[in-house]
């Protein structure tokens, strides 16, 4: 089930039934709205979905959609369910409920969530500069990663406390609203969760019905190439929660929502992985030729059906 991300041309758009043109033009029969959308376009989208009911969908919302009034930019991390501050907590609790509500409205089935970051130094960017420039496992290398492993251990349960606490409020809430909760892979190890605490979340929350796993495909590619995980090792450890994907592409080693099949992803070996009938959601960057969106859609059905 192809989707197409908003996070591609709603920056483009103050009408939302234009916004759906131009991504039907692309190929595509439905649309994940993104944390980009502002509350303005959304009549717009209503109509389109008036006029295209039976032909166009939406199949889900990315967090915090509508975009929160008060911020500028898009910008999903604006606020985290794991901040220190109990103002910012609980306004990304307000958003996170608004957003399921949103799916609701315009017919979605999910929403997807970041569930926010450890405060620690950031050195995910440093390593990524370090291997772009050869130096993958070298002796600098393998201490710079040896620190942002541990600096995160030791922050990351406090973080997630405050995450858990945030979804003792968030799920019920989606259950009601039989809406699911996609808890998405992260691109850095500093953000929340990493693989082990997915897990661990996963479990608990394994009696809800509302809540599953978000493939990002290119999230979790970055990490690959930093040599934190093997990919299709993990996607496979987690396939049986998987409930939806992001597409896109990375081209060594960081940069990612490149369009799918013009970078290094091995999707050959991945996508059987994936369960037919969940939706792939192509997210890609705005910077990202129509072109060629439409030729890898064609590329992408000859070689995985679709």
């Amino acid at each position: 089930m192809f989707a197409f991300s908003t996070c591609w041309n709603s920056h483009r758009h103050t009408n939302g039934l234009e916004m759906i043109y131009e991504i039907k033009l692309l190929g595509f029969d439905a649309m994940e709205i993104s944390h980009g959308a502002k509350v303005t376009i959304f009549p717009g989208i209503l109509d389109g979905l008036k006029r295209h009911k039976g032909t166009f969908r939406v199949t889900g919302v990315h967090n915090f959609c509508p975009s929160p009034v008060e911020i500028l930019m898009d910008a999903p991390d604006a606020y985290e369910f794991s901040a220190k501050s109990t103002e910012e907590r609980e306004r990304a609790i307000k958003l996170t409920l608004q957003s399921i509500d949103t799916a609701v409205q315009v017919g979605g089935r999910y929403v997807v969530l970041h569930l926010g970051s450890a405060r620690i130094k950031g050195r995910t960017k440093q390593l990524e500069s370090m291997v772009l420039a050869g130096n993958l496992n070298s002796r600098e290398f393998v201490k710079e990663k040896l620190a942002l492993v541990t600096a995160r251990e030791a922050a990351g349960q406090e973080a997630l406390a405050r995450v858990r606490e945030a979804l003792q409020v968030i799920v019920p809430y989606a259950e009601e609203k039989g809406i699911l909760l996609g808890f998405e892979s992260r691109s850095h190890f500093e953000q929340i969760p990493t693989e082990r605490e997915m897990l661990g979340l996963l479990e608990e929350f394994r009696e809800s019905p509302a809540v599953g796993y978000w493939h990002d495909f290119g999230h979790v590619q970055r990490k690959a190439n930093l040599g934190l995980l093997d990919h299709e090792q993990w996607l496979g450890s987690v396939k049986d929660r998987l409930i939806g994907c992001h597409l896109h592409d990375v081209v060594w080693p960081d940069q990612d929502h490149h369009v799918p099949l013009r970078g290094d992803i091995d999707y050959d070996r991945l996508m059987p992985l994936v369960p037919e009938e969940l939706p792939l959601v192509w997210e890609i960057n705005p910077r990202r030729r129509s072109a060629h969106i439409k030729e890898s859609l064609i590329s992408w059905k000859e070689r995985f059906g679709g």
